[in-house]
């Protein structure tokens, strides 16, 4: 098949196209590149810069299935200009939709979000909530959402509300909680948790590109909204697991963040997903490869302070 990827060259892409291409599909990787580009050529992938609110620049031609990552990504960086969240995350996933729609496409995967939920007291935080986004991030994914539910008679529509993900990427991003402590680990030798008492669902990096996968391979058989995430810790906890294998002070200050976030993926699980990593892992993983030089601590890795210097 040719899969049309936006936001390939992102955190979750740059490692879900090559495994898109070791199964031999073919992939148009579509990215702005405000992060750069980690993708190593191959003879079945075609790289295109470009960005994806200019939908007239977007090439559907013989693609049989788009995979939907392009967004500005967290909280804060969707805070920080909420004009170009809006165009970014909602418009031009409306406008993209509309242009997969009219060329005959029957496949469209959307990564939105696990925060749509916002604040939530129950324990078992399905699919069927009402969702309260608290953010513009969150607010954004909430109404691509249902934008391209509306699709759903023309073309099967598989939407992810994907945990934090955490784990190596060569386009690393170290600004997401388990990759942020493990860092501070690494780096400062001491872990600063604000409060700590904030729940996070996560999802090993592994295993959220082999749910894009998995859904890609099952098509028709599963559609619609699906929870991707396996693990709800509480940031205090994930301080104290990168301390455990990285041993270093931990000092917990006030904080004003209401967010936590957990969420259950029994529907994903009822498909015949089975995840194969978690926390640990990747905590373990990311300070091999700091060992090796393989993981730094680049400035460009960090959403928020690279967007304010290169983008707004």
């Amino acid at each position: 098949m040719k899969i049309f990827v936006s936001g390939a060259c992102g955190y979750k892409g740059t490692v879900l196209v090559p495994k898109l291409l070791a199964l031999g599909h073919e992939v148009r990787a579509f990215d702005i590149m405000w992060f750069g580009n980690f993708l190593e050529p191959h003879e079945n992938l075609e790289i295109v810069e470009g960005d994806v609110r200019d939908v007239d620049s977007i090439n559907l031609d013989d693609v049989d299935v788009v995979i939907h990552l392009a967004s500005i990504a967290n909280d804060p960086c969707g805070d920080l200009n909420p004009k170009l969240t809006w165009e970014v995350s909602g418009l031009a996933t409306m406008q993209l939709a509309d242009k997969a729609r009219r060329a005959g496409i029957e496949h469209f995967i959307y990564a939105s979000s696990g925060s749509v939920y916002g604040v939530k007291e129950e324990e078992q935080v399905t699919e069927d909530l009402i969702l309260n986004p608290i953010s513009e991030y969150n607010k954004t994914k909430m109404v691509a959402e249902r934008v391209l539910l509306s699709y759903r008679d023309d073309m099967l529509v598989q939407i992810v509300r994907p945990a934090t993900v955490c784990g190596f990427s060569p386009r690393m991003r170290l600004d997401v909680s388990v990759n942020l402590l493990t860092m501070q680990s690494l780096t400062k030798n001491k872990i600063t948790v604000f409060g700590g008492q904030q729940v996070r669902p996560n999802i090993h990096i592994e295993d959220i590109t082999d749910v894009y996968l998995h859904l890609l391979r099952i098509g028709a058989k599963a559609s619609g909204i699906f929870n991707a995430g396996f693990e709800n810790l509480k940031i205090i906890d994930i301080a104290r697991m990168a301390s455990k294998y990285n041993p270093c002070e931990i000092v917990v200050t006030d904080s004003n963040d209401p967010r936590s976030y957990r969420i259950n993926s029994d529907k994903l699980l009822a498909t015949g997903f089975t995840p194969s990593k978690n926390v640990e892992t990747a905590i373990n993983e990311l300070i091999k490869k700091f060992g090796t030089g393989e993981l730094r601590d680049e400035k460009r890795f960090h959403n928020l302070h690279w967007m304010q210097e290169t983008v707004l």
